[in-house]
């Protein structure tokens, strides 16, 4: 399942900085705008205790954990929607993406430049979202004038219901509200927003890159972008860029824990980076388990058995006949899959079987 997540932001906030820190990938980095010109696609493992666990009862011989792909985007300037800087490029590579990232410079340094003079998240965010509305609008305006003439005088019903869902996006962008606000209560509205391709409807994270004084605790700057956002439907994530990058330098996994102690973190800010993007994108996890491997699966959340099964192989989706399914607590409490089945603790399910995070799955199929 390929999905992917945009870093967005102003030039000299730590986008690349930060990637770097996710990625094996190195982009550039350098200290004056547009350094990144091409996209930077990374492919990031995502963290799971449960799989190390697994692998300590099962003894495999391979461990699989599932991944994200990640996208460093350049830097957009005020008018990259008008084409200013490299905007016409850069906008349309965070609308192939499904969910944004948007990093936000929160600490002051004077060695590192700000396009715009001076520190103020608030001010950035909102130039980078007038940039994705504007974009925003010129696709809401086009679709209007396609289907406003068939709506009001051709008794077209589906052009009707399409024009009501495009003249609700449109006065919440005339607002200043990013079309994530909005929402919709019919499956046939939600499919007409889903086919727009809007940019300011995908799921966005605000990043803020603090310094390390302020990585456990976030500072004014934070508290701004926080109190900014509240009604807009995201989430926030407070990261220090530039110590991530000193833990990633780290050889071994004692090293980082000490380095994190030091500064008062029990997590690196890459890991939850990485599990905010995974949850952003709306994703879960189901494990396989057993001597030849353990490994975790990728899926949507609401996906059903025969969806799941589908993910490992086309034909357990088509020959699905059930899913013998164990929760991982009891998997863990018991130890085996044989002590779970004599403890009765082991669940047949059939094609209506909503699969949860965390589920270990077995499916039984016929082609």
């Amino acid at each position: 399942m390929s999905l992917q997540c945009g870093i967005v932001g102003l030039p000299n906030v730590g986008k690349s900085t930060l990637f770097n820190c996710l990625s094996n990938a190195k982009a550039q980095s350098a200290n004056f705008p547009f350094c990144t010109i091409e996209p930077n696609v990374g492919v990031i493992t995502v963290p799971d205790e449960r799989l190390n666990k697994l692998a300590e009862l099962c003894k495999p011989e391979r461990v699989v954990p599932t991944t994200v792909e990640i996208v460093d985007i350049a830097g957009l300037v005020k008018g990259a929607s008008k084409g200013e800087g490299l905007g016409n490029k850069f906008l349309a590579n965070i609308r192939e993406t499904d969910a944004i990232l948007h990093v936000l410079r929160c600490f002051d340094d004077p060695n590192v430049v700000h396009v715009d003079g001076s520190v103020d998240p608030v001010r950035d965010k909102e130039i980078i979202e007038a940039e994705l509305m504007i974009k925003d609008l010129e696709t809401l305006e086009n679709r209007i004038q396609k289907v406003q003439k068939q709506a009001q005088t051709g008794g077209d019903k589906a052009a009707k219901q399409a024009l009501e869902v495009y003249l609700k996006y449109k006065a919440a962008l005339d607002q200043g509200k990013p079309a994530r606000t909005v929402t919709f209560d019919t499956k046939d509205d939600i499919a007409i927003a889903r086919e727009l391709f809007l940019l300011t409807s995908k799921p966005v994270m605000y990043v803020c890159n603090v310094d390390e004084a302020s990585a456990a605790t976030g500072n004014h700057y934070v508290d701004a972008v926080c109190e900014a956002v509240k009604d807009e439907n995201a989430e926030v994530l407070v990261v220090a860029a530039k110590i991530e990058s000193e833990i990633a330098e780290l050889e071994t996994y004692d090293e980082r824990q000490m380095f994190l102690e030091e500064v008062g973190l029990q997590e690196s800010g890459v890991n939850r980076l990485i599990k905010a993007a995974y949850n952003l994108l709306n994703l879960k996890t189901f494990l396989t388990a057993g001597s030849d491997e353990v490994r975790a699966w990728t899926f949507r959340d609401g996906f059903k058995a025969p969806q799941c099964a589908g993910i490992i192989h086309t034909d357990f989706e088509k020959g699905f006949i059930r899913a013998e399914v164990i929760k991982y607590d009891d998997f863990v409490h018991y130890g085996s899959e044989s002590a779970v089945r004599e403890a009765g603790k082991l669940a047949v399910e059939g094609k209506d079987y909503l699969v949860q995070d965390g589920d270990i799955m077995h499916f039984r199929f016929n082609v």
